[in-house]
């Protein structure tokens, strides 16, 4: 069992022992060390009471670690906008809503159902910077408390529109059009993994005309797989698409900010080019910059090279694709797993987006599905990692890789890029424990591996194993 303690929130396993899990004593202590650094923030001579908005996913553990969470704030004399059940990017939109000082989102995202987590916002409704967080983890560390009188305790106002709030706001965006969407008479499988998804996605088909088939979406926190949208947890749903003749599938992540799609002959779309669709579509309407992290595929930026943009590259993680898209007026972004950063909407992962978009890309197109997937750039990664023993240097390593390969084009600001003519590898170490992760994406599966195989070897020499 695991309490994981970084800069952008505490994540763990329900149960067991304080300071080795997420037990309800951990959940008190760092809501606790959140709420304080909010107050630590404001002005002295302010005097009013700060307002935090808090949403959950449908998890077993959710209701339980709520109403410690919200109760915790009320102590420390803050108002809470309780959405109850919720997902990630509406908690975000909700926060500068609400004209709010931050949030908290109550999720593991796409861990498994023994997982919960507080997911930490500012009041932008944008997750911390690093150093942001480093400073609640040392609160939490010297539990440097200060819990209001009973005359100045917060007050809970419950507020269970947002998600309705949340569809508005991406129908009312410029490049979505329900109407177009609605003449197709799209037919659409969703698995919301029984959580928010469940409401909230076929909420939204509805009100853009898609005839939408349930699988899943019961929010009881009963995951029937594993809940990350990866290929070998969606063998239902690949399957359901193709015996509803439906013209897609959808499936998200608990917190619904992993968004993935099955293309009509139950096939992958795969999780890399959900938001190449949705950039390709952006881009034909809004030309302009994109970003994504250094570990996405490459075939976002040959379609933003297509539509005459630029494109960059961020360290892994969204704080630095958010931060790396304000630098560089970035007009779509997002990671990889299926994650759409619409700045149009906010500055942050958005399932309902990217499904929006998606859609009116497709209403204006005359193919399948499938056909979309065979007409971008064809890439295939590989992803693996390398245990090495303690004793082993792997700042060292990363470093003769560079020196390796220092003809090429190197990217050293996340681990060690390296771009070939034709492919490209990314080496990453755990900042936990001796690993270094490798991903690597080529034209071909089988080259992609090779590739991954041929660098593993080549660590394997420099580490002397």
């Amino acid at each position: 069992m695991t309490l994981i303690k970084s800069i952008s929130g505490i994540r763990g396993t329900i149960g067991g022992k304080v300071g080795d899990n997420l037990t309800p004593v951990d959940a008190v202590k760092f809501a606790s060390a959140y709420g304080t650094f909010l107050k630590n923030s404001i002005n002295s001579n302010d005097n009013r009471k700060l307002k935090v908005v808090i949403g959950r996913d449908a998890r077993i553990s959710g209701p339980m670690i709520h109403n410690l969470v919200v109760n915790t704030l009320v102590g420390l004399g803050i108002n809470v906008i309780d959405l109850g059940l919720s997902t990630t990017p509406t908690v975000e939109i909700a926060v500068p809503m609400e004209k709010a000082d931050g949030g908290i989102i109550l999720t593991a995202s796409h861990n498994p159902k023994q997982w919960n987590a507080l997911k930490l916002l500012n009041a932008k409704g944008e997750f911390l910077s690093g150093k942001e967080g480093e400073l609640i983890l040392e609160i939490a560390e010297s539990e440097a408390f200060d819990f209001s009188d009973v005359d100045s305790l917060g007050e809970i106002t419950v507020n269970d529109a947002y998600m309705d709030i949340h569809i508005d706001e991406v129908l009312e965006l410029p490049l979505v059009d329900a109407e177009a969407v609605a003449k197709r008479k799209f037919k659409v499988v969703v698995d919301g993994v029984n959580s928010s998804g469940g409401i909230i996605i076929p909420k939204l088909l509805e009100q853009m005309g898609v005839e939408c088939v349930k699988l899943y979406c019961e929010p009881n926190g009963h995951f029937p797989h594993n809940p990350e949208p990866l290929k070998e947890h969606l063998g239902d749903i690949c399957k359901l698409v193709v015996e509803e003749k439906a013209d897609f599938g959808i499936v998200v992540d608990p917190d619904v900010d992993r968004l993935a799609f099955i293309s009509n002959d139950g096939e992958m779309f795969g999780e890399e080019y959900t938001l190449v669709a949705c950039a390709d579509y952006v881009l034909s309407k809004t030309p302009g910059n994109t970003v994504s992290n250094m570990s996405s595929s490459r075939a976002l930026r040959d379609i933003t090279n297509k539509h005459n943009g630029s494109y960059q590259a961020s360290a892994v993680g969204e704080v630095n694709v958010v931060e790396l898209m304000k630098k560089t007026n970035a007009i779509i972004g997002g990671e990889g797993n299926g994650g759409i950063i619409y700045p149009e909407s906010h500055y942050g992962r958005d399932s309902l987006v990217g499904v929006a978009l998606f859609l009116t890309h497709l209403a204006n197109l005359d193919m399948t599905v499938a056909e979309l997937r065979a007409s971008y750039p064809q890439y295939y990664m590989s992803k693996n990692k390398i245990e090495l023993t303690p004793q082993i240097d792997v700042d060292a390593i990363l470093v003769a890789m560079t020196e390796k390969y220092k003809n090429e084009e190197i990217n050293t600001i996340d681990g060690v890029k390296i771009d070939f003519a034709e492919n490209w590898v990314h080496l990453r170490k755990s900042n936990t424990e001796p690993i270094i992760r490798i991903y690597t994406e080529a034209g071909t599966q089988t080259e992609a591996d090779k590739l991954a195989l041929r660098i593993i070897d080549e660590i394997k020499a420099v580490a002397g194993l």
